[in-house]
């Protein structure tokens, strides 16, 4: 019995010290970012299934859209109740017009503004979406040194700025450098949330 105990100990070790690990890396991101000058591009929430958005779609009318599920809508929750945890108010919340990412930006947090460079690129040209992005760049630094800035967008135009992949809800922290936006790091939806009581899940 006390063998079985001893092989058990051993390897649940390293997946204790993994998660402590994951942890203390996740604090760090989280004073990094109330240091301030940090910019967080945030990938909308989880979505309904499908890509892009349906035959028909229209800016202005979120039935036309792939919008967010359930799910997302509590992880987008989340992530704003992260942000209140560690006393972190944004600077400022920027968020593409697509109804996804505005629930997203909406649910988290207050005062999210629509910006159109934030837009989803899925079906520009090259030379119109790289327009785009130094559009937003320009924009970014007129912001150099002010509070945190989130931009919630989506997955091509993040992959564009960075060449990082992220998940649905998932951050991923930049700060200005040479006029291009370099990692810092990267945070999702549950990183750092408060513990939610059980009668309240």
């Amino acid at each position: 019995m006390f063998r079985r105990m001893f092989l058990c100990l051993l390897t649940l070790l390293p997946l204790a010290c993994a998660a402590q690990a994951t942890a203390t890396a996740d604090d760090a991101l989280w004073q990094r970012l109330r240091a301030g000058g940090v910019i967080v591009l945030m990938r909308h929430a989880a979505t309904t299934p499908g890509v892009g958005d349906p035959p028909g779609f229209e800016l202005g009318k979120c039935a036309t859209q792939r919008n967010l599920s359930a799910a997302g809508r509590d992880d987008a929750r989340a992530i704003g109740a992260a942000f209140r945890h560690h006393n972190i108010v944004p600077g400022a919340v920027w968020s593409s017009r697509w109804c996804r990412c505005l629930e997203t930006a909406r649910l988290a947090f207050d005062g999210a503004k629509p910006e159109p460079t934030l837009d989803s690129m899925f079906q520009l040209d090259e030379a119109t979406g790289a327009a785009r992005l130094q559009d937003l760049r320009n924009r970014l630094e007129a912001r150099r040194g002010m509070g945190p800035l989130v931009l919630v967008t989506h997955d091509v135009n993040i992959r564009a700025l960075t060449g990082e992949y992220l998940e649905q809800g998932e951050m991923l922290l930049t700060e200005l450098r040479d006029g291009r936006l370099a990692v810092i790091g990267r945070l999702n939806a549950h990183s750092g949330r408060p513990a939610t009581p059980a009668r309240a899940r």
